[in-house]
């Protein structure tokens, strides 16, 4: 009986998953793009991991110009941060709907154009 079984439920496929979607197969929701959005550790002190980032955080490379320079490719934010401090300002140029057509309807995600800088060409 229930009872004794604690009030779990017994035989059919109820079990598995079913959160109150109906089981359509989307248990994980939203955001898991390409790890977006993971800056959680922004007040640790920062340790480069790229060549390019050390000779930054050692002062051997003193302006953005010398990364652009020699084409380096800059893989960290916090070199940007380094050089640029706050002087940076952003701005949403424009943002539309992209749509996926899918088996189950159609996927909806947002591209965005922004611009970056410091109003002062760079």
């Amino acid at each position: 009986t229930m009872a004794e079984t604690g009030g779990e439920q017994r035989g059919g496929f109820r079990g598995r998953g079913d959160r109150g979607r109906g089981d359509r197969g989307r248990g994980r929701g939203r955001g898991r793009g390409r790890g977006r959005g993971r800056r959680d550790g922004d007040d640790k002190a920062w340790t480069p991991c790229t060549k390019l980032g050390r000779l930054v955080a050692d002062g051997k490379i003193k302006s953005i110009e010398e990364v652009y320079l020699h084409s380096l490719p800059v893989k960290e934010y916090q070199i940007i941060d380094h050089f640029m401090g706050d002087r940076l300002k952003d701005e949403v140029m424009k943002i539309f709907p992209v749509q996926k057509v899918t088996s189950a309807g159609q996927r909806t995600r947002f591209k965005a154009f922004t611009v970056v800088g410091d109003n002062n060409g760079q």
